[in-house]
Protein backbone atom coordinates (compact mmCIF):
# COMPACT_ATOMS: atom_id res chain seq x y z
CA UNK A 1 0.00 0.00 0.00
CA UNK A 2 1.02 3.76 -0.83
CA UNK A 3 2.29 5.81 1.91
CA UNK A 4 3.05 9.01 2.49
CA UNK A 5 2.92 12.09 -0.36
CA UNK A 6 5.51 11.59 -2.25
CA UNK A 7 4.65 8.06 -3.34
CA UNK A 8 1.21 9.39 -4.92
CA UNK A 9 3.28 11.80 -6.25
CA UNK A 10 5.16 9.51 -8.38
CA UNK A 11 2.20 7.07 -9.22
CA UNK A 12 0.14 10.57 -10.32
CA UNK A 13 3.27 11.63 -12.54
CA UNK A 14 3.23 8.13 -14.05
CA UNK A 15 -0.16 8.69 -15.12
CA UNK A 16 0.42 12.27 -16.51
CA UNK A 17 3.85 11.13 -18.05
CA UNK A 18 1.62 8.12 -19.91
CA UNK A 19 -1.00 9.65 -20.89
CA UNK A 20 0.84 12.70 -22.52
CA UNK A 21 3.31 10.39 -24.36
CA UNK A 22 0.13 7.92 -25.75
CA UNK A 23 -1.16 11.53 -26.70
CA UNK A 24 1.65 12.46 -28.75
CA UNK A 25 2.38 9.07 -30.02
CA UNK A 26 -1.25 8.99 -31.81
CA UNK A 27 -0.28 12.19 -33.62
CA UNK A 28 3.11 11.21 -34.40
CA UNK A 29 1.34 7.81 -35.51
CA UNK A 30 -1.71 9.73 -38.00
CA UNK A 31 1.50 11.63 -39.68
CA UNK A 32 3.65 8.48 -40.08
CA UNK A 33 0.46 6.82 -42.11
CA UNK A 34 -0.08 9.99 -43.92
CA UNK A 35 3.89 9.78 -44.99
CA UNK A 36 3.36 6.01 -46.23
CA UNK A 37 2.88 5.71 -50.17
CA UNK A 38 -0.37 4.16 -52.05
CA UNK A 39 -0.92 2.50 -54.65
CA UNK A 40 0.32 5.06 -57.04
CA UNK A 41 3.38 5.21 -54.95
CA UNK A 42 2.66 8.75 -53.50
CA UNK A 43 1.64 9.92 -50.37
CA UNK A 44 -1.06 12.14 -49.21
CA UNK A 45 1.30 14.72 -48.05
CA UNK A 46 3.13 13.99 -51.14
CA UNK A 47 -0.24 14.73 -53.39
CA UNK A 48 -0.82 17.92 -50.93
CA UNK A 49 2.63 19.21 -52.25
CA UNK A 50 2.24 18.80 -55.87
CA UNK A 51 -1.68 20.13 -56.04
CA UNK A 52 0.17 23.42 -54.18
CA UNK A 53 2.83 23.17 -56.58
CA UNK A 54 1.22 23.08 -59.73
CA UNK A 55 -1.25 25.96 -58.74
CA UNK A 56 1.03 28.33 -57.06
CA UNK A 57 0.64 31.01 -59.93
CA UNK A 58 -2.61 31.07 -59.95
CA UNK A 59 -3.54 32.41 -56.75
CA UNK A 60 -3.47 36.22 -56.14
CA UNK A 61 -2.83 37.98 -53.17
CA UNK A 62 -7.00 38.37 -52.71
CA UNK A 63 -6.94 34.71 -52.54
CA UNK A 64 -3.74 34.29 -50.57
CA UNK A 65 -5.53 36.49 -47.64
CA UNK A 66 -8.72 34.84 -47.35
CA UNK A 67 -7.37 31.34 -46.69
CA UNK A 68 -5.21 33.31 -44.03
CA UNK A 69 -8.52 34.40 -42.70
CA UNK A 70 -10.07 31.00 -42.83
CA UNK A 71 -7.42 29.50 -40.92
CA UNK A 72 -6.90 31.87 -38.15
CA UNK A 73 -8.74 30.41 -35.66
CA UNK A 74 -6.36 27.12 -35.99
CA UNK A 75 -3.69 27.22 -33.36
CA UNK A 76 -0.29 28.64 -34.38
CA UNK A 77 0.95 25.20 -34.00
CA UNK A 78 -1.19 23.40 -36.69
CA UNK A 79 -2.15 26.27 -38.85
CA UNK A 80 0.85 25.37 -41.24
CA UNK A 81 -0.68 22.24 -41.88
CA UNK A 82 -4.16 23.34 -41.94
CA UNK A 83 -3.18 25.95 -44.49
CA UNK A 84 -1.21 23.34 -46.80
CA UNK A 85 -4.03 20.60 -46.61
CA UNK A 86 -6.53 23.32 -47.44
CA UNK A 87 -4.38 24.17 -50.55
CA UNK A 88 -4.12 21.15 -51.63
CA UNK A 89 -7.46 20.31 -51.93
CA UNK A 90 -8.14 23.94 -53.50
CA UNK A 91 -5.19 22.97 -56.07
CA UNK A 92 -6.47 20.02 -56.57
CA UNK A 93 -10.12 21.39 -57.34
CA UNK A 94 -8.30 24.00 -59.81
CA UNK A 95 -6.64 21.34 -61.57
CA UNK A 96 -9.66 19.34 -62.02
CA UNK A 97 -11.79 22.16 -63.23
CA UNK A 98 -9.01 23.27 -65.63
CA UNK A 99 -9.05 26.86 -63.81
CA UNK A 100 -7.11 29.59 -64.83
CA UNK A 101 -6.72 31.17 -61.95
CA UNK A 102 -7.79 30.73 -58.17
CA UNK A 103 -11.24 31.73 -57.24
CA UNK A 104 -13.53 32.32 -54.07
CA UNK A 105 -15.62 29.81 -55.06
CA UNK A 106 -12.63 27.21 -55.24
CA UNK A 107 -11.55 28.51 -52.01
CA UNK A 108 -15.06 28.32 -50.08
CA UNK A 109 -15.13 24.68 -52.24
CA UNK A 110 -11.43 23.40 -51.10
CA UNK A 111 -12.25 24.58 -47.52
CA UNK A 112 -15.56 22.80 -47.55
CA UNK A 113 -13.69 19.60 -48.34
CA UNK A 114 -10.95 19.37 -46.70
CA UNK A 115 -11.90 20.37 -43.11
CA UNK A 116 -14.17 18.52 -40.59
CA UNK A 117 -17.80 19.81 -39.92
CA UNK A 118 -16.93 21.54 -37.02
CA UNK A 119 -14.95 23.83 -38.96
CA UNK A 120 -17.93 24.69 -41.43
CA UNK A 121 -19.80 26.73 -38.60
CA UNK A 122 -16.36 29.17 -39.04
CA UNK A 123 -16.54 28.95 -42.74
CA UNK A 124 -19.94 30.20 -42.47
CA UNK A 125 -19.67 33.18 -40.06
CA UNK A 126 -16.44 34.66 -41.94
CA UNK A 127 -18.35 34.64 -45.21
CA UNK A 128 -21.60 36.18 -43.46
CA UNK A 129 -19.14 38.92 -41.91
CA UNK A 130 -17.57 39.45 -45.77
CA UNK A 131 -21.00 39.02 -47.53
CA UNK A 132 -20.09 36.45 -49.59
CA UNK A 133 -23.21 34.05 -50.66
CA UNK A 134 -22.48 30.75 -49.59
CA UNK A 135 -25.15 29.07 -50.68
CA UNK A 136 -24.55 27.39 -53.87
CA UNK A 137 -22.63 25.14 -51.54
CA UNK A 138 -24.80 24.71 -49.07
CA UNK A 139 -25.08 20.85 -49.95
CA UNK A 140 -21.55 20.46 -48.92
CA UNK A 141 -21.95 22.38 -45.47
CA UNK A 142 -22.44 20.33 -42.76
CA UNK A 143 -22.59 16.99 -44.81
Amino acid sequence: MLTGWFSWFIVIWTVILLSLMSIGGYFMFRKFLKRLPKEDGKSILDWEYYYIEQTRHMWEEEQKTLLEELVSPVPELFRDVARSKIAGKIGELALQEKAVSITQDLIIKGYILATPKRDHKFLVQTLKKKQIDYSPFQALLFK
